[in-house]
């Protein structure tokens, strides 16, 4: 979303209107859900995607279309064979997209998304909320945790970790608060960070050890920090919104981690090892105060168990893992 905006921005500040193109709703089997996002610009270049294939090929051409004429929209593509509204697809859906013609000579609209592009540098929840008649948008503005700005109040229940469309409000999670610290800079730590990083989460490296906490091995993470295992808090603070990946070279640092982590309220919190190792790490938490209701929330073994591996695999099964935890998917 971050590379959309900065695109989008670009474009506006530059006097050049642009098409934003949004899946309000779908349903039955679908490329992409709701709340996926294309713009499209004057030249016919696009960032995003709202499912690829036809779909996307018709959203492109009708968006362009739109953009000379400085329209807005509202169509439905059907998934199936045989029918008027069909794509010639057989996925067994249904879509329906918005077409939002954004000009650059709307001051209101510049600020909004020049103030969503701001938010995503930091780290609080913030939704782009749209008010639609329609095709219509009859009001813009963004709502995070504290409250609306550059819009009037919005109805309760909108802030959802999914985009929401309802009562004629369409409200888009945009920027997703919580980075994900990463304790450990080892193999499996270089091959998460990109991972994660692919899929919005954002990746902050912890390691003791300055060669393994160098930011030139962690291109795609907000920060690689050095300091010790014993002292968290001289150098993070770990929230209800973020996540804990534990791999660090040894059950002890394992286990300061854990200390310092297991009641902090985070989202998530996984541990890398095998089951012996985690079986004593877990002991000795009991044994220092902590309960079994307490470790149950720690993902251990980390990730799905889908036979990985090697490191590239291990990060795919974590990433999935921490895509469930986001999305509110019960795991086993």
């Amino acid at each position: 979303m971050r590379a959309l905006l900065r695109q989008l921005v670009h474009a506006l500040e530059k006097g050049q209107d642009a098409e934003l193109v949004t899946v309000l709703a779908s349903s039955g089997s679908t490329p992409r859900g709701a709340g996926a996002v294309l713009a499209v610009f004057p030249d016919g270049t696009s960032i995003g995607t709202v499912g690829g294939g036809n779909v996307e090929y018709e959203a492109q051409k009708l968006a362009s279309k739109l953009l000379k004429t400085g329209e807005n929209a509202l169509r439905e593509f059907r998934f199936v064979q045989g029918d008027a509204a069909s794509l010639g697809m057989v996925c067994g859906g249904d879509v329906t997209l918005h077409f939002h013609c954004l000009a650059a000579s709307d001051s209101h609209v510049v600020t909004v998304f020049r103030a969503l592009l701001d938010a995503t540098a930091g780290s609080t929840d913030t939704w782009l909320v749209r008010k639609l008649d329609g095709a219509a948008v009859t009001d813009m503005g963004l709502a995070d945790r504290t409250g609306t700005h550059y819009i009037e109040d919005i109805p309760a229940g909108l802030l959802e970790s999914r985009a929401v469309f309802r009562e004629g409000w369409f409200v888009l999670p945009a920027v997703r608060g919580g980075r994900v610290y990463i304790f450990g800079g080892g193999h499996v730590s270089q091959a998460l960070v990109p991972a994660i990083a692919a899929v919005g989460f954002r990746p902050v490296v912890y390691d003791d050890r300055p060669e393994f906490a160098d930011p030139a091995l962690f291109p795609q993470a907000e920060a690689a920090l050095c300091g010790s295992f014993t002292a968290l808090a001289e150098r993070i603070k770990v929230t209800p919104d973020d996540y804990v990946v534990i791999m660090t070279r040894g059950h002890q640092a394992d286990y300061e981690v854990l200390t310092q982590t297991l009641r902090s309220g985070a989202k998530y919190i996984g541990c890398i090892g095998s089951k012996k190792k985690l079986s004593i790490c877990r002991d000795r938490l009991l044994a220092a105060g902590f309960t079994a209701e307490e470790y149950a929330k720690v993902h251990a073994p980390i990730g799905l168990a889908i036979g990985a591996e090697t490191p590239e695999e291990i990060a795919v099964s974590v990433t999935a893992e921490m895509i469930a935890v986001r999305a509110g998917h019960e795991l086993p």
